[in-house]
């Protein structure tokens, strides 16, 4: 398993598939556009017009890679951005920006 910048490729690869449909796309620009509260699945729903199974879908995708939580809070389950997350596949694609092109600059 090859690990670069403290998370290892394939899970860079299943966060990056995860927001590889836009659907799920939608459904994370919506929790990062709530912030840290979050929002319950019916709040998400509401915003971004899906039905309640295909939402369940991206949503259940979306935790499994690790980029939201979920918390049960009474009767509701909060959706939350992980933003530690986010930003570490940021880190991660970004970490070698320019690197080879660099490269030519010191010889």
């Amino acid at each position: 398993m090859v690990i670069l910048d403290n998370i290892p490729i394939e899970e860079a690869a299943q966060g990056f598939a995860a927001i590889g449909s836009e659907a799920r796309l939608q459904v994370l620009q919506t929790l990062v556009k709530a912030g840290p509260p979050g929002l319950t699945v019916g709040d998400i729903q509401s915003r971004t017009g899906m039905a309640a199974s295909t939402l369940a879908h991206h949503l259940r995708f979306l935790a499994s890679a690790g980029l939201i939580t979920q918390e049960k809070e009474g009767r509701s389950v909060i959706s939350r951005a992980d933003y530690d997350r986010l930003e570490t596949l940021a880190e991660f694609i970004l970490k070698e920006c320019c690197s080879d092109a660099c490269k030519g600059e010191d010889t």
